[in-house]
């Protein structure tokens, strides 16, 4: 086993070893602290995550980058319109000595599972990712196989592309903890990029020293116990839950937004919203959650989840309009 930081619970190291992580991840990926910061929330709070933006965001580099920080095996799949199930879950190899099959798992037996350009992907392909990130198992065959502890997938998309896309199921989405939107960095931190050695001397050479790993299985898993122990008021949970159920009868809540929303967030995004205000507390070095842990997060886990309707959509609303009026309607305790 590489060196790596241990979390000992019982020292304040949590913090600081998350802030370390955040720091290198941003000598790496410039302009993007925003995105980095919520991959290591989701990491805390035990949650895939879907990443979108438009080509050259870094969003399969943060997450490539994120992997070398941490002490666990990973693989990449470039998803496309011809991918089998069996080349993410694995197939049964027939053994002629013994007359009998043998499962051979594929690379989504892993711990981390960067799914690039996922909605390039079949319904079938979809369907076996499905299990694996609602189930934590694959199966082929007659044989399931359990995946490690943890297993994370991350998955890109890009918005903008439509031909020779599958737009993701509703109940796939719904197993996103995150879906995380990218937008362009600003002018300093475009002109920093122009000075990185991959960009001066290129990617593959070899200026790049290697650093050990930052956090290990065991220390991921105590920052996951150190999580859920963060204290959450009760008007706080009130709060989530008045958020999550705005989505669903706006009208409840003062809001003139029912013909505008096909189909409201469910109860998994009021639990995954409690995970990711924990998670956001303890990155932020605090042992409770405030409004601000909520609210900072709120549209990452609902703008998925959230259907705007046709007439959203000749109102010129999109989710991210309807989710601000609600945020800014909804008291904060």
């Amino acid at each position: 086993m590489r060196d790596s930081i241990e979390v000992d619970l019982a020292e304040s190291s949590v913090v600081p070893s998350l802030s370390a992580l955040i720091d290198r991840l941003e000598t790496e990926i410039i302009g993007q602290r925003e995105l980095l910061t919520k991959l290591v929330i989701a990491l805390v709070a035990g949650g895939h995550v879907l990443v979108e933006g438009v080509p050259g965001l870094a969003k399969t580099r943060a997450v490539r980058v994120l992997s070398r920080a941490l002490d666990l095996p990973f693989r990449r799949i470039q998803f496309t319109p011809d991918l089998l199930p069996a080349d993410l879950t694995g197939t049964q190899i027939y053994l002629p000595a013994t007359g009998t099959f043998e499962a051979r798992p594929g690379p989504i037996v892993t711990s981390i599972l960067l799914a690039d350009e996922i909605n390039r992907a079949p319904a079938k392909v979809q369907s076996a990712l499905l299990e694996a990130m609602q189930e934590g198992q694959v199966t082929i065959g007659d044989v399931s196989i359990t995946l490690p502890d943890p297993f994370w997938v991350m998955a890109t998309q890009n918005p903008i592309e439509h031909e020779g896309t599958y737009p993701l199921p509703e109940a796939q989405l719904d197993r996103f903890l995150l879906k995380i939107n990218v937008g362009y960095p600003d002018r300093a931190a475009e002109l920093k990029m122009l000075d990185m050695p991959t960009v001066v001397d290129g990617e593959r050479s070899g200026t790049r020293v290697e650093k050990p790993p930052i956090f290990n299985a065991s220390a991921i898993a105590s920052l996951r116990s150190a999580a859920s122990r963060i204290h959450v008021a009760s008007s706080i949970r009130e709060y989530i839950v008045d958020l999550v159920r705005a989505t669903r009868h706006p009208a409840q809540f003062g809001l003139d937004l029912a013909v505008m929303i096909d189909l409201g967030a469910g109860p998994r995004a009021s639990i995954a919203l409690l995970k990711v205000a924990r998670a956001h507390a303890l990155v932020s070095g605090r042992e409770h959650v405030t409004p601000h842990d909520v609210k900072s997060l709120a549209r990452d886990v609902l703008r998925h989840r959230v259907l705007p309707s046709y007439e959203a959509d000749a109102a010129g609303l999109d989710v991210e309009s309807i989710l601000n009026q609600i945020l800014d309607h909804i008291p904060v305790p």
